[in-house]
């Protein structure tokens, strides 16, 4: 017992591997060694470290995205309503659990992303195994959104068969849910570790079973959309358990040292934690989702869903790229915070930001020169055609918003701002950006162009820009080397051992 408060009394080592000077708590580093370098070299230093992150990131995250079209692109092969039905309860039902969980999750990138900086190593292990406590309770309450699929469907208008077969769905759905649990956790505990590769490598070898398990139960096995489903699910539970082996089996091992009771001590200082950034995240989730299903009461709703269905797959698959700078931004934010290097954690902030905002120029050039191109990849129906012609310049636009906004998430992720990020959510997104939506896209019938901006992608004028622009106001104004004493403090807090009862 006398090593563990020798160890937690210690004072923290520095972020970087390579130095071995200890600081008093009182001198938390101010201008470090990589401050008296050239600006061309740190630009250089903290690009590589970005980049190991991002890279392999963007590859996961295309995979698991990539996953999701194939299981409804087999579902669109047996019909329509099959179709319209998996649809539904992946986007509604699903991701209404799914960005709850993920925003959960996100505690950890926090908490795991700062302990690894200040080298308290045998914490994050704790760390994920509380919060998979904590999101497993937070599924078992979800499970009725599943089992009440059909009448909640019904009840938002969908049509009877659609809402049947949806319901039917979400039942099979109901294993993929608990995924989420235990998959978003040990991805977020190997990221703060900077072990993206082999989530990289993971994702890729899944998602090839997948295309052969869903091509087996659809076709050969004959079992329809449940196939499908049930395809989905197995899928997300081999990325599942080839993460975690990967981190059992000696991958890990100076952060996983086994189950320890030690994670059922501080649940509800967790829990707190892990519910402010569920809020953060599923206000912007949840906004987008009942935006979405504002356009069914639009003039000419069918051409305005389908110009809309091919802008958001072209976003979506570029949104792969910001939510892979808002995970490694988080997590170079918070290991820099965490070693009590302020300075350092303002700088991977702006490096982040600058080459988000370059890509998504980019894409935006890309877009516009070849949007034709882009549309004939979906469909060759000329009124959708020219329908989403008429908003690309919106979708420019939203891609621009993609780039700074994610990353500038990933900043508060970091830092542990999700409360009071949850706050500007609510507000940014339900004060101003639904009546907004509903003002202009439905009683004034502005049409497709005001539909797009005010849905897709959480994107919107009045929502996401107004969101972003004081996210940034914020990291701008920010005292990082309180925030850096913040956090040493923080981890601190969090890594001293439960008491010991006395009998």
């Amino acid at each position: 017992m006398g090593s563990v408060i020798d160890e937690n009394r210690q004072p923290l080592l520095l972020a970087e591997v390579t130095s071995a000077n200890w600081l008093p708590e009182n001198k938390i580093e101010r201008r470090g060694d990589e401050d008296d370098k050239d600006m061309k070299t740190r630009v250089w230093i903290e690009t590589k470290k970005l980049w190991h992150i991002v890279g392999p990131t963007i590859f996961s995250r295309l995979g698991t995205y990539t996953m999701n079209i194939i299981t409804q692109g087999f579902a669109g092969h047996i019909g329509e309503v099959e179709l319209a039905a998996i649809t539904i309860s992946n986007t509604v039902i699903v991701g209404f659990s799914f960005g709850l969980i993920l925003g959960m999750a996100s505690a950890l990138e926090t908490l795991c992303g700062q302990a690894y900086g200040a080298k308290k190593h045998h914490m994050l292990g704790i760390y994920m195994q509380r919060s998979w406590i904590v999101i497993t309770l937070c599924c078992i309450l979800l499970l009725p959104l599943y089992i009440f699929a059909t009448p909640i469907l019904k009840a938002l208008g969908q049509p009877d068969d659609v809402a049947e077969l949806s319901g039917l769905v979400a039942l099979w759905f109901i294993p993929l849910q608990f995924s989420f649990a235990f998959q978003f956790t040990i991805q977020r505990f190997l990221q703060s570790q900077l072990k993206t590769a082999v989530i990289a490598w993971i994702s890729l070898a899944v998602l090839a079973i997948h295309t052969a398990i869903s091509w087996l139960f659809v076709y050969k096995l004959n079992l329809g959309i449940v196939g499908a489903a049930v395809a989905l699910d197995i899928s997300w539970w081999l990325l599942t358990i080839g993460m975690f082996m990967y981190a059992a089996c000696g991958g890990c091992a100076e952060t996983w040292s086994g189950f320890s009771m030690q994670a059922f001590s501080g649940l509800w200082e967790f829990f707190r934690l892990s519910a402010a950034a569920g809020v953060m995240l599923c206000l912007e989730n949840w906004y987008y989702r009942i935006l979405i299903l504002m356009t069914g009461y639009l003039h000419n709703a069918t051409l305005t869903l389908n110009a809309l269905s091919i802008c958001m797959n072209i976003n979506g698959w570029e949104m792969m790229i910001p939510l892979a700078f808002f995970a490694a931004t988080g997590v170079r934010v918070a290991n820099e915070l965490g070693a009590g290097r302020g300075n350092a954690a303002k700088f991977a902030a702006a490096i982040s930001v600058i080459y988000s905002t370059i890509i998504g120029l980019v894409f935006c050039v890309l877009i516009m020169i070849y949007q034709q191109k882009f549309t004939l990849f979906f469909s060759s129906n000329f009124d959708v055609l020219k329908a989403v012609n008429k908003i690309s310049y919106l979708l420019t636009f939203t891609i621009l918003l993609n780039s700074v906004q994610p990353v500038l998430s990933g900043v508060a992720v970091g830092s542990g701002w999700q409360s009071k990020v949850a706050y500007i959510n609510l507000g940014c997104y339900y004060i101003v950006g639904v009546p907004l939506g509903i003002l202009m896209g439905v009683v004034l019938h502005t049409g497709l162009e005001i539909c797009w901006s005010r849905v897709v992608r959480r994107n919107d004028f009045g929502g996401t820009a107004l969101q972003t622009i004081l996210l940034a106001f914020i990291t701008y104004r920010c005292d990082w080397e309180k925030e850096a004493r913040k956090a040493t403090t923080q981890v601190e807090k969090w890594s001293k051992p439960p008491p010991v009862s006395q009998s």
